[in-house]
């Protein structure tokens, strides 16, 4: 059975990187409107893998649900792919809702992703000039193949976002060498080094399991050439070094994410102090956790500054607010019921009374729902301090929120649903998240735009009516397949 590393070859680059050091690219969403064509380009395409480094330019390509079947992919192989894929992001109502896409978020305002749904995703990058990847789609069959509904381009914010904090600094190490020992007493705490089936189809996750996928014939037309698969070697893989795609276009309200700031203290200081309670980070980066180790999976010093640390410090959320938006994002250990919750209470939680399984009590349960990052930034970049003002521009920017995970719903959709959209994360009540809540009230009509702030003297300081600072301007689930994958859905032939 063939190790991860040893198979680099067929896993698209962003698997193994953001490809920070090329920071111009552009994200074309396409339809297709001649399958021969397009499989033609799809068949020769190519692809940047996880195996190139040093690379001066990217290509990498995806497809929802809809563009498989325009290729002319089978059902039969379609069938296998998850729930959430197939029905797609904005394809059923309460999805919408779970995600919290509703209001000036619901998909019926989306430019794209909801009525206009695209076929397949490219993404370019390059280091200063898009002219040589741009070379790679001037084919003829390119041009046949494909309309462009959307050309998005991105802008050099690095190393932050547009709110102006420091970004993309907290990303799980993949477990490639499979290092860890599942169910040793060091597996037990929490750690950054997490397995390869939590991103890639076809290895094993973090329950030692396969997620679903399709499963092929071998004697079904170019599946042969496909991986066999490590949980049923008489079968195909199809997903097999793949992984599910989510993107949603986040716009972001600078101007108005730094006026409630500003609004909520009496100087710039204290303004940057609460911007810095509601990120959970300052805004070069460091967190507002002081108490930093070595954990499993963050080896290099800079990383163990960034991210060497766990809540189990700052239990009454004194350092970094419970809801603030890293401790939502990833709660470490922090997502174990704990933090205001009694001695009594811990212990039972800890040594696992009125619970059947202990493991579930012992293993930091944020590990089963890390995603891969790889966004970037769009529009005009507007420092804090000018942001403040009262005459400041009102840019339009925002973040191309891409991931990567193997299980939508358990890995994205989790995140999303219950950490960052919950009003009653850790024992909240009445906030979401204060980067990308949504602020729509809870039946029956319960407020949703506070922020806590826990205080030494034990009074809580509560903010009250904060607006919308994100919103949803298109969306959608795409699967990014290996290599061999991609060949055989270029090789597919359209129904009789």
């Amino acid at each position: 059975m063939p190790a991860p590393a040893e198979e680099l070859r067929d896993i698209q680059g962003l698997l193994h990187s953001g490809y920070g050091n090329l920071p111009r690219a552009c994200l074309l969403l396409l339809r297709v409107v001649d399958s021969v064509a397009a499989r033609a380009w799809l068949s020769t395409a190519p692809i940047t893998t996880a195996a190139e480094r040093r690379v001066s330019t990217v290509l990498q390509v995806a497809l929802t649900v809809g563009g498989m079947r325009a290729l002319g992919v089978a059902e039969t192989a379609i069938n296998g792919f998850s729930a959430e894929f197939l029905s797609g992001m904005a394809g059923i109502e309460g999805r919408s809702r779970r995600l919290g896409d509703i209001g000036a978020s619901a998909p019926s305002g989306w430019r794209w992703g909801a009525r206009q749904v695209p076929d397949l995703l490219v993404v370019l990058c390059a280091g200063s000039d898009l002219t040589a990847p741009r070379r790679l789609i001037a084919t003829d069959d390119f041009a046949k193949g494909f309309q462009i509904l959307e050309e998005l381009y991105t802008t050099d914010m690095r190393p932050n976002e547009p709110f102006g904090f420091a970004d993309g600094l907290s990303q799980p190490t993949v477990d490639w060498q499979e290092r860890r020992r599942p169910g040793t007493t060091v597996d037990l705490a929490y750690g950054n080094l997490i397995a390869p089936g939590e991103f890639l189809l076809g290895y094993r996750n973090e329950y030692g399991l396969y997620t679903d996928r399709p499963l092929l014939d071998p004697a079904g037309r170019d599946a042969a050439d496909l991986p066999a698969a490590e949980d049923d070697p008489a079968r195909r893989d199809l997903g097999r070094n793949g992984s599910y795609l989510v993107f949603r276009e986040l716009h972001q309200d600078v101007r108005g994410f730094w006026r409630y700031a500003a609004a909520q203290a009496s100087n710039t200081a204290g303004a940057t102090a609460l911007a810095a309670a509601m990120v959970g980070r300052q805004i070069d980066g460091r967190p507002l956790i002081a108490d930093r180790r070595p954990i499993a999976g963050i080896a290099g010093a800079d990383d163990i500054r960034q991210n060497g640390f766990t809540y189990d410090s700052d239990p009454a959320g004194l350092s970094c607010p419970f809801g603030a938006h890293v401790r939502r994002a990833n709660p470490r250990t922090g997502d174990m019921p704990g933090g205001r919750q009694g001695l009594i209470s811990r212990l039972n939680r800890t040594l696992g009374f009125f619970h059947p399984d202990l493991r579930e009590d012992l293993i930091a349960a944020s590990r089963f729902h890390r995603i891969l990052r790889r966004g970037r930034a769009f529009g005009s970049v507007l420092p804090p301090e000018e942001a403040m003002r009262p005459d400041a521009p009102d840019p339009r920017s925002g973040l191309y929120f891409l991931c990567l995970n193997a299980n939508i719903s358990r890995q994205f959709e989790f995140i999303q649903n219950a950490w960052l959209m919950s009003a009653k994360f850790a024992g909240l009540d009445g906030e979401s998240d204060p980067l990308l809540g949504n602020r729509e009230p809870l039946p029956p009509g319960v407020a949703t735009d506070s922020f806590s702030l826990p205080q030494p003297n034990g009074v809580t300081r509560r903010l009250a009516g904060m607006p919308q600072f994100v919103t949803v301007a298109g969306g959608a689930y795409f699967f990014l397949p290996g290599l061999r994958a991609l060949r055989y859905i270029a090789g597919s032939r359209p129904k009789a």
